[in-house]
């Protein structure tokens, strides 16, 4: 399958780096093609810069390393071209609050997971990865010894998770179902499965599994970086 990162920021960046020296093929997209052309070039003979929209023609896989509210556009503009794909969505609904943290831009009982569901068109394969983790965690806790870190996934599409999940395990972290896309909320940034959740910290498969069958908090998350975001 033919995968592509949209996205060349904090998260878009990580996620093909770790991806391309696992021996994964990518396509890199962002805004600037010059910026995009420059990273690739730093990636290596994985990684081929393309633009937004060849990455939607070529792909079968789109990984959406973008805002939350530049997904909605993009699906806006896209729209029947998505039909059929895998989309990955590691987004956290969040902007700075002015006050040196965080707010939640969507309602307080709502995922981007789930509206990014309703939003793509039928036939659209949606799976919720690679946004449990923060930015820091996602550069340095990548093949981590002697227990891989986790990273949670969400998805009602269970063949689309087994590709996601390879994924996962080719950027160096250990891929643990969390439910359907319903679950997205508890990955997500006020999410008791993020790392700035409940769990306050990367998690093994053992830690992760026990996670899962607590009952769900959505307090407020420390604090975070600039370097936390797309």
């Amino acid at each position: 399958m033919t995968i592509a990162i949209i996205g060349t920021g904090n998260i878009g960046r990580r996620l093909a780096s770790h991806l391309t020296e696992g021996g994964v093929d990518i396509l890199l997209a962002g805004r600037e093609l010059d910026e995009t052309c420059s990273q690739a070039l730093e990636l290596g003979a994985y990684a081929t810069a393309v633009t937004v929209d060849e990455a939607v023609e070529r792909a079968e896989i789109l990984i959406l390393a973008v805002w939350f509210d530049t997904i909605r556009e993009l699906v806006a503009t896209y729209g029947d071209r998505l039909r059929g794909k895998i989309i990955v969505d590691p987004s956290n609904p969040i902007a700075p609050d002015g006050q040196g943290g965080f707010v939640k831009t969507i309602g307080a009982d709502e995922s981007s997971g789930q509206l990014l569901a309703a939003l793509l068109p039928a036939g659209t394969r949606l799976v919720k990865a690679f946004g449990t983790l923060s930015a820091e965690s996602l550069d340095t806790a990548a093949h981590r010894t002697p227990e891989l870190a986790v990273a949670f996934y969400a998805t009602d599409d269970e063949a689309a998770g087994k590709v996601v999940a390879q994924l996962i395990s080719a950027a160096g972290f250990d891929p643990v179902h969390a439910g359907g896309i319903d679950a997205s909320i508890r990955l997500e940034v006020f999410g008791d499965l993020h790392e700035f959740g409940a769990l306050g910290r990367t998690v093994n498969r053992a830690e992760a599994e026990a996670a899962l069958t607590t009952s769900v908090s959505m307090d407020p998350p420390a604090r975070l970086n600039a370097a936390d975001r797309p």
